[in-house]
């Protein structure tokens, strides 16, 4: 079963035993005093709430605010579909699952605006995501394949317009610890996931003047314009530690990713430096 048939045999479900209930704990209510605008009113509300859950849970990955909006909808749904079959069936009105009922559209309401609070603030994370890699996506480079960063022809030519400017910038290279070993015991596939992982981290802790590029295999490099050496060294160590947070899964199992950096100053002939660079990484 796919997940389209999955989550909208869920909700059916769920409609279906509210149904249930009713005709098993109430009083069938003569179809001439039925109000059919307020079944239509109600009745639509919990189809349309059904169809905007189906679509956020079968459009997005699952996470906390997916799980909030869908959960919202859904009591929207529910709530909208018992006021619904309060019209058709006589319930007692001492009775508290019906009164707890009613709470389930205001409480749908209050979940729904919870998700759309998270939901902002996902967005302005990915817009902060995307203008990172305006920089690059300015210039019409071709993106390396597996992470879509500028390679290294791109960083070279960016570190010979950096070097004419009178500011300091600094240039950090990262390497992936043991990352053959992710090749080795889990795929090259994996070993492209890890690449992706590292590559968003470091993205997503990088000020908008960054760049960042995949230099070689899996060597990333950033330049960054206005921070000094040290300035660099300490950015560097922060995206060290942002990267080693990270949960990265190979299947069930936990995959640590950690990085090693070097950090310089971005003055000189872009070959040389990058050369020297490497070089002090490689022997460390």
């Amino acid at each position: 079963m796919n997940v389209v048939a999955r989550h909208l045999v869920l909700l059916v479900g769920l409609l279906a035993s509210f149904a249930l209930l009713f005709v098993g704990a109430g009083q069938a209510i003569p179809f001439a005093e039925w109000d059919l605008v307020d079944i239509a009113s109600e009745g639509g509300t919990a189809l349309l709430a059904a169809l905007w859950c189906l679509i956020v849970l079968c459009s997005r990955p699952d996470g906390r605010v997916t799980r909030l909006l869908a959960g919202g909808l859904a009591c929207i749904m529910l709530g909208s579909w018992a006021d619904c079959l309060d019209e058709a069936f006589d319930i007692d009105k001492s009775a508290l699952w019906d009164n707890a009922l009613e709470a389930l559209l205001p409480l749908g309401m209050l979940v729904l605006t919870a998700g759309m609070y998270y939901w902002r603030h996902e967005q302005a994370n990915l817009s902060e995501h995307m203008r990172k890699r305006e920089r690059l996506f300015r210039s019409h480079r071709p993106f390396d394949r597996i992470t879509q960063l500028a390679d290294a022809a791109y960083l070279r030519e960016q570190l010979r317009r950096e070097s004419g400017n009178d500011g300091p910038c600094a240039l950090v290279l990262f390497d992936i610890d043991d990352f053959h070993r992710i090749n080795r015991e889990h795929g090259q596939g994996e070993g492209d996931r890890a690449l992706q992982a590292v590559a968003h981290m470091l993205l997503l802790n990088l000020r908008n003047d960054d760049l960042l590029c995949r230099y070689a295999g899996d060597r990333f490099a950033v330049l960054m314009p206005g921070l000094d050496q040290y300035q660099g060294e300490a950015a560097a160590q922060h995206l060290c530690r942002m990267v080693g947070a990270m949960h990265h899964h190979a299947g069930s199992r936990r995959m640590p990713l950690t990085l090693r950096h070097g950090c310089a100053d971005a003055q000189g002939a872009p070959d040389a430096l990058l050369a020297a660079l490497c070089r002090r990484m490689d022997a460390v």
